[in-house]
């Protein structure tokens, strides 16, 4: 398995990282065997970078981690995050960055995971009620405690982030990344290298628009949270799924699956770029971890560049209520 450091820490972790969050939420067709199973075979074939958050399920997702890690504690790099609230009835009831809730969440993620310490501890969004220093500074007594080894933002601005990193060395930024969401490319990138920063990139697939997998809006399963995202709705459908043909070409002329070409092309980023795909099979599974052999040309870059340039996506990336809180 390749190999990439994590930022200003000691560990490494596999070059493809495992999203979980759709074990248990969000996406239609989940099997909690069928997770469990996948999340053994992505250990087994030396993948050890598994991203959960305490919001997911809610609070369900943790606990499935946790079955799935159990006994094998020492092969994984794991993550988890805080910051947004859920009620037990699954409600969303906003952003904490204080103190007093970070020692709190972070207590109940390792009691819902069954471990000691976690890896790489994330704020999932920024609180922007409380200055990022209090909040950072709270991390960074989880890691004096020895809960948590090392820190991590999400969804952070460049000046969030130079703000946090100043008070506690922060080892990951984990933030959309994808051939429709390339935001990043403005600042944040150049301000994570600057920084020794490693960038984490989550829905590289584009929460799966990128696969080729749907033709049309009615093939989103009912409930499904994608039927709620712009860019799956409306107009912005048919013109994002222009896009994706064309890609869907190139990984045809490459003999590869479209998906394989788009997480491809984020891998060849940079070293310090680690994607996330999320699963819930094991077939997708392999079918990610192959993308690890496949090489892109510059030609093939230019190519790719050229059909989905930056900008190229139709609508924004969440709804307005939760527009507000990326980019903190």
């Amino acid at each position: 398995m390749k190999q990439r450091k994590l930022g200003h820490s000691t560990l490494s972790v596999s070059a493809l990282g495992l999203g979980c969050m759709g074990m248990s939420e969000f996406y239609a067709g989940a099997d909690e065997e069928e997770s469990l199973a996948t999340l053994k075979l992505a250990l087994d074939q030396g993948l050890n970078f598994l991203d959960t958050a305490d919001m997911y399920g809610p609070f369900k997702n943790e606990e499935l981690v946790g079955r799935g890690i159990k006994g094998r504690r020492d092969e994984v790099v794991l993550a988890t995050k805080f910051g947004n609230m859920r009620g037990s009835d699954g409600s969303f009831q906003g952003v904490n960055g204080r103190p007093e809730y970070v020692r709190a969440c972070c207590d109940a993620s390792l009691k819902r995971l069954r471990v000691d310490h976690i890896d790489l501890y994330y704020q999932h969004r920024v609180d922007r009620t409380v200055p990022i220093e209090e909040t950072v500074g709270a991390m960074s007594r989880l890691v004096d405690a020895g809960k948590v080894r090392f820190l991590g933002l999400s969804e952070a601005s460049p000046a969030t982030l130079r703000r946090a990193h100043a008070v506690h060395p922060i080892s990951a930024l984990q933030t959309e990344y994808s051939l429709w969401s390339r935001d990043p490319e403005d600042e944040l990138l150049a301000t994570v290298r600057e920084l020794g920063i490693t960038f984490v990139a989550y829905s590289p697939l584009g929460r799966g628009f990128l696969t080729g997998r749907f033709a049309k809006f009615e093939d989103l399963p009912e409930k499904d949270y994608r039927r709620f995202s712009p860019r799956f709705q409306g107009e912005n459908f048919p013109k994002n799924l222009a896009v994706v043909k064309k890609v869907s070409e190139i990984a045809r002329d490459k003999g590869v699956k479209p998906a394989q070409l788009a997480l491809a092309w984020v891998l060849a980023q940079g070293d310090d770029i680690v994607p996330i795909p999320g699963t819930t099979r094991r077939k997708h599974l392999e079918e990610n971890l192959e993308t690890l052999a496949i090489a892109l040309s510059a030609d093939e870059l230019a190519r790719i560049d050229e059909v989905a340039p930056k900008g190229v996506a139709s609508g924004e990336r969440y709804h307005e209520t939760a527009l507000q809180f990326v980019n903190g």
